[in-house]
């Protein structure tokens, strides 16, 4: 396709960031050889979109979930930088605002760092801010700081020409059912629609309005949605409390799914 933007043919594409970038959890059907699930994610449906319009994209995705800010610049922005793509998206920082006594400032300093050295190459770079989160009950103490971000992200944006999708804005992922059971990850249909709006903002044809209304939802009973609550707290929230303490993250010993800028065809 033809980045209206710039005017370039996009034929090469590569993904940054943490477990939101490498697809958790919209996973695909078989597993993986190690036995685990291989996850698909918003990043590879919008490669699939880019493969339909052009025929063939050469698509990598080096996100790997836990990362931090530092270690996104640190190890991928290279590695992207020397793979020169036509175009890359970066979504970073979300597991430092969400660390007790962050500082969105920090935060965003070391994120500008990175998209300079990316605007470099000449590539279209979209940039994606931070969803509204207000909705949940574990995550709604963070809405100022992730406001704070997605502020600094758009000053960035503006200095450095880059492309920006507003989730804070797509008041449709405001539902449960945009988020897997962990809430802070999407599920399947989450992924979907966010892949539908960047490639909206990239000029790609669709025949599925990302801003769909969602059905009707049930009632749910309190009592289920306190069981819910505690089984989160439980599954999620103390894991992840014991890896802040002793200093362990999801991604220690796992790389790229997708490390370099390898065919990807239309799927089917």
């Amino acid at each position: 396709m033809r980045d209206f933007a710039t005017g370039k043919d996009i034929v090469s594409y590569v993904a940054l960031g943490d477990s939101f970038t490498e697809g958790l959890n919209d996973a695909y059907p078989d597993i993986g050889p190690d036995g685990a699930p291989r996850y698909r994610g918003w990043a590879d449906r919008l490669a699939e979109a880019l493969a339909a319009e052009a025929g063939e994209v050469r698509y990598a995705n080096l996100a790997v979930r836990g990362k931090l800010i530092r270690q996104i610049a640190a190890e991928q922005v290279p590695r992207a930088a020397e793979l020169r793509p036509d175009l890359i998206t970066l979504c970073a920082g979300g597991n430092d605002i969400i660390r007790p006594g962050s500082d969105p400032d920090v935060v965003a300093a070391v994120f500008e760092t990175a998209v300079a050295r990316l605007a470099r190459t000449g590539a279209t770079i979209v940039l994606l801010t931070g969803a509204d989160m207000a909705f949940q009950p574990g995550m709604r103490h963070l809405r100022g700081k992730i406001a704070t971000y997605n502020m600094h992200l758009r000053a960035i944006a503006d200095r450095h020409g880059c492309a920006v999708v507003d989730l804070w804005g797509m008041t449709v992922l405001q539902d449960g059912r945009a988020w897997s059971w962990d809430r802070l990850h999407m599920s399947a249909e989450g992924h979907a629609r966010l892949a539908l709006r960047v490639g909206e903002v990239l000029g790609l044809a669709a025949d599925t309005d990302w801003n769909a209304p969602w059905p009707e939802a049930p009632a749910v009973d309190w009592r289920l949605a306190r069981r819910a609550d505690l089984r989160w707290a439980r599954q999620f929230l103390v894991p992840w409390i014991g890896r802040r303490l002793t200093g362990r993250s999801s991604g220690d010993g796992r790389h790229a799914k997708r490390p370099n800028l390898d065919p990807l065809r239309p799927r089917g």
